[in-house]
């Protein structure tokens, strides 16, 4: 048995949005007690944290660990040992930066977050979609127009593969649930890095989104998808999807069909903000960089439209390349719009309710596990404490282990 108690912190209370001076005890990586005067177990480490804030451990719902590069049309040529090295670095970083959970949005697989549970890779703990479900000529078919052979994209280090028709995508469905998936991931729109589609385009048919849902739900998992114009996100929510990826572009129809379905959305604005910086240095091709201004600017519109409204937000942040390093900086930008403490939920216990985790990631209660933040300062007051982690993260705990340590 290993223990572990954080002594003298001021915990945070996400759900309350509030801090207490408590005690938090961990045993065999799960927290058992938190509280005052909590005694330690005989041999358990103590951890002295008084003055600092204790936070539950970050959850990112939008990421893509295999992007080593912008250019995911080129991803699909690396071998996948090569991608694998560089997603064991992303995922150290994103540890580093106090994110202990990972939810996928394709590239990585039960392969990657097997490595991770092991504990031969140090990141965070990843549900993975495998690969995205895509039409031809859809967001994740990375040929250009000039292209015509159709590659084997089912096992390459890309991000995405073809399937078209109904009977198809229930095929190729059912072949990411039994490869492991945590949930199924379809591109029901346009997108900046895809080289032959619109942005205000809607992908697949009623029928195939409705019978990928189908697939997802018998296998007790849910559907993601990628949309930006209002459009194909209320297409896809109709369908029954769980999670709008994106949804720069959503309306008051949008809003009121989140709540009907009682679905997400995981905005991730700072990726625009970072492919219109250096996109085009990481890899980005400059047909993709000239797509970015048409859902720049309406990604903070969409933001104010579904926080006002209601919806359930969750944290996402969707870099790529060397833009990997800006994953914390979505703190403030959703800061622009949203209260310290609700952007804090969305990447904690909002987070944790879409992984279909609640009560075992996104806060410090009894039986959830020991992920926890030591902070310097109070993220409540100034969401800079988590915008910028190499000035204020102290030590990052994941079940019950300190795996950073900068006291």
């Amino acid at each position: 048995m290993t223990s572990m108690l954080v002594r003298g912190g001021h915990v945070l209370d996400v759900a309350a949005g509030e801090l207490n001076e408590h005690d938090v005890l961990a045993v065999d990586g799960r927290i058992v007690e938190v509280g005052t005067d909590v005694r330690a177990p005989h041999g358990a480490e103590v951890i002295a944290a008084a003055g600092l804030v204790v936070m539950p451990g970050l959850i990112d719902a939008h990421v893509h660990v295999t992007a080593a590069t912008a250019d995911l049309s080129g991803l699909g040529t690396w071998p996948v040992s090569y991608v694998t090295a560089h997603a064991a670095t992303i995922l150290r970083d994103m540890l580093h930066r106090g994110f202990t959970t990972v939810r996928d949005a394709s590239g990585a697989d039960f392969g990657l977050a097997r490595a991770q549970r092991e504990g031969l890779l140090a990141g965070p703990r990843i549900a993975f979609c495998g690969k995205a479900l895509s039409q031809t000529g859809g967001h994740g078919d990375g040929r250009g127009p000039g292209q015509t052979a159709m590659e084997d994209t089912d096992y390459c280090a890309g991000l995405g593969r073809i399937a078209d028709g109904v009977d198809a995508v229930r095929r190729a469905a059912r072949d990411e649930l039994r490869k492991g998936a945590h949930h199924i991931k379809v591109m029901a729109s346009g997108g900046v890095a895809s080289p032959t589609d619109r942005i205000d385009s809607t992908q697949y048919s009623d029928a195939e989104l409705v019978a990928v849902v189908e697939e997802a739900r018998a296998a007790n998992r849910y559907v993601a998808a990628h949309a930006y114009s209002a459009r194909a996100v209320n297409k896809a929510l109709r369908a029954g999807v769980r999670s709008i990826e994106h949804g720069n572009l959503i309306d008051d129809e949008s809003v009121a069909l989140f709540r009907k379905h009682d679905a997400f959305l995981v905005p991730t604005l700072v990726t625009y903000w970072a492919l219109k910086e250096e996109g085009i240095s990481y890899g980005l091709p400059a047909s993709s960089w000239e797509k970015v201004d048409a859902v720049l600017d309406a990604g903070i519109r969409a933001l104010e439209r579904a926080h006002a409204g209601g919806v359930k937000i969750a944290y996402g942040s969707d870099l790529l390349g060397g833009m990997h390093r800006h994953q914390s900086r979505e703190f403030s930008i959703r800061g622009q719009v949203q209260a310290p403490a609700d952007v804090i939920r969305s990447a904690t216990v909002v987070a944790a309710d879409l992984l279909d985790t609640s009560g075992e990631i996104g806060a410090l209660l009894p039986g959830t596990r020991a992920d926890m933040l030591l902070l310097d300062g109070d993220p409540l007051a100034d969401l800079t404490v988590l915008a910028e982690p190499g000035d204020h993260l102290r030590a990052v705990v994941q079940d019950g282990a300190v795996v950073v340590d900068r006291r």
